[in-house]
């Protein structure tokens, strides 16, 4: 079988499932409502205007993930690998159908949410709002790293078979573990995948990483779970 009809059996599990339609609208509803409310405080000293515009992308991020742990995870559950591979039985061609299936439509919700979170904070923020220029950088980068992330839970998922599992490292992980070990660690922790990503919703940065470095990061950090995923559905049962 060619990659684009088991491009299309992937989409239609996607679609199908209420859940990541759902996961996809939270991304939308929780990055401009959390960043609304931030950019609706200016803030004082050393005030970063194109951060405060898009704050709530860390809380949408858990959505992403959420949809690509779900996309993943679902495989595992009741024997509907076995079938899959029943009908594709080349799994690096179902993995890499799977990646894209999972990476489309987080792109394009992730940079409809850039531009409509870029809108709202600049209605808000009025004369302390970013530019132009540095404004869509920051939507197309919070397009890409949503998708970064979204792909990295997957990866993760196809590793660990469980949705559960994978939530339960990457929530608090994301939440928490990586600020403490950032307060800790200095500049080792621009190197995590969150982190470095984050680097291009902030119009000034202290880090060596510049915007487009930090998603180059956040890109091998996905590449490597994505890698991990496949190797572990080639060389494990379904």
């Amino acid at each position: 079988m060619s990659f684009a009809p088991v491009l299309h059996a992937e989409w239609i599990k996607i679609r199908t499932l209420c859940s990541l339609w759902a996961a996809l609208a939270a991304i939308l509803v929780a990055t401009t409502a959390f960043s609304a409310l931030a950019s609706a405080d200016t803030g004082t000293g050393d005030f970063d205007p194109l951060s405060s515009v898009f704050f709530g992308v860390g809380f949408g991020q858990v959505a992403a993930i959420a949809f690509g742990t779900t996309a993943v995870a679902s495989e595992f559950r009741g024997g509907a690998l076995a079938l899959t591979l029943s009908a594709v039985p080349d799994r690096g061609r179902w993995c890499a159908a799977k990646a894209t299936a999972i990476a489309l439509p987080v792109l394009a919700v992730g940079l409809l949410t850039g531009l409509v979170t870029l809108l709202v904070g600049r209605a808000a923020l009025g004369p302390s709002a970013p530019g132009w220029g540095e404004g869509l950088r920051g939507a197309v980068g919070c397009g890409l790293y949503l998708t970064l992330m979204a792909l990295f839970a997957a990866g993760l998922a196809a590793v660990l078979r469980s949705g559960v599992a994978t939530l339960s490292v990457l929530i608090p992980f994301l939440l928490i573990v990586s600020f403490v070990v950032g307060d800790l660690s200095g500049g080792v922790a621009d190197l995590l995948p969150d982190r470095a990503g984050q680097v291009v919703l902030h119009g000034t940065w202290d880090g060596f990483l510049g915007p487009w470095s930090g998603l180059a990061v956040t890109a091998l950090w996905t590449a490597a779970a994505l890698l991990a995923g496949g190797w572990s559905v080639r060389c494990r049962d379904a």
